[in-house]
């Protein structure tokens, strides 16, 4: 019975246990301050690995590249940056496609949106959004909108973005025929090691609540 007892009373502590975890996961609040440093100032930007555009088709890019600004805010979800150039390709090395050279013309600004703070990775969840650019490959030309998912991990500076199909839509597509139409749901992915402008410190953002 002793045996019992005690074995009983080991579970009912464990139950305990996981549901005071349980409690305390759920009831975690999202932030509301976000701490940027430095604040304000201006960042670049520059593409670690191809950048891929991929409307029905994918479109590569080898070289882009970004610019804005950044500043402490508070709120959920909150614009941590504006990004207020943002270039793919270069003359010698344009994005490229199976239907020809890919010329993408950003319509600025875009927005940098925080969501989610993980403290023990230094991780931010968000995205990119105001999102909208202007697409010519070969003869096809149409205008790509909406916001990509996002990350920004502050040890190696680096916004991953991975958009999902449906968070961007295309429009105005001409002489596209069937390989990009307004059914079309683009994905925009690509990660950009990001720094203060004019030096190589990494910025870092940090969400809390007050």
């Amino acid at each position: 019975m002793q045996h019992y007892l005690k074995r009983s009373a080991v579970a009912a502590c464990a139950a305990a246990a996981a549901l005071a975890l349980t409690a305390g996961t759920a009831s975690a609040a999202p932030s509301t301050v976000w701490t940027v440093s430095p604040s304000p100032a201006a960042f670049t930007a520059v593409n670690v690995g191809n950048i891929v555009l991929t409307a029905t088709i994918p479109m590569t890019c080898t070289a882009s590249n970004a610019s804005g600004t950044m500043a402490s805010t508070t709120g959920n979800p909150a614009t941590v940056a504006a990004i207020n150039t943002m270039a793919f390709g270069t003359s010698g090395a344009p994005c490229t496609s199976v239907l020809g050279n890919v010329t993408t013309v950003a319509v600025t600004p875009w927005d940098v949106v925080a969501t989610d703070y993980t403290a023990s990775t230094g991780v931010t969840k968000g995205y990119i959004g105001n999102v909208k650019a202007n697409v010519s490959a070969g003869v096809c030309k149409f205008t790509v909108s909406g916001k990509a998912s996002a990350t920004y991990t502050n040890s190696t500076g680096v916004l991953a973005v991975s958009s999902v199909a449906g968070e961007l839509t295309v429009t105005n597509p001409v002489n596209c025929g069937a390989i990009v139409t307004t059914s079309t749901k683009p994905t925009f992915k690509g990660n950009y090691a990001v720094k203060v402008a004019g030096t190589t410190t990494i910025p870092t953002i940090v969400g809390s609540n007050p």
